[in-house]
């Protein structure tokens, strides 16, 4: 069965949602994932699944989530392939040399109507986006917090997904091929 990742957003932000990784591991063995492992400390975690059940795992996810912290968070669950095509599509290759400015968006589905003319208006001279399918990629080289377009990439999209910096993404990449 191939690897899948789960990618987290809405835990551990600010002191808010407080779920450390090991109980989210311990979560997935509850709910019939056995194996699942914690990919770094910034909500991922490496899992087998098939591709057609990810959708249902990460709906297991979420409601075990709810039952037991009271909160619901969003996740994206991609194979590891998905994954390694992402990083190896990354229309701004120079960019890797500034890890942490080079943003990733892992979409639940491909925008159907995305307002593009929204993210043009909304990107400073300084950033470049693009995106492809399901991922949404943004060099922000002022950084995230400077952005305009960074906080309004979902709502142009239209799609709901889950943010990593490049960094975070090549990392969980090779640290996900490692599950027994």
């Amino acid at each position: 069965m191939p690897t899948c990742i789960a990618f987290f957003h809405g835990i551990n932000l600010g002191g808010r949602n407080k779920l450390p990784m090991k109980e989210l591991v311990e979560l997935f063995e509850e709910i019939g994932i056995h194996g699942a492992k914690a990919v770094l400390q910034s909500g991922n975690v490496a899992f087998r699944c098939s591709r057609p059940q990810r959708p249902e795992v990460a709906r297991r996810i979420v409601a075990a989530i709810q039952r037991r912290y009271g909160f619901e968070p969003r996740v994206v669950v991609l194979t590891i392939q998905e994954l390694e095509h992402a990083v190896a599509a990354n229309p701004f290759m120079d960019a890797r040399k500034d890890p942490l400015h080079l943003h990733l968006w892992f979409l639940e589905e491909v925008p159907a109507n995305p307002d593009l003319e929204r993210i043009r208006a909304l990107a400073s001279r300084t950033e470049r986006w693009s995106l492809e399918r399901k991922t949404f990629y943004l060099h922000a080289p002022d950084g995230l917090e400077a952005s305009k377009l960074a906080p309004a990439v979902e709502e142009a999209l239209g799609v709901p997904g889950v943010e990593r910096n490049w960094q975070v993404v090549t990392r969980t990449l090779e640290l996900g091929w490692d599950l027994p």
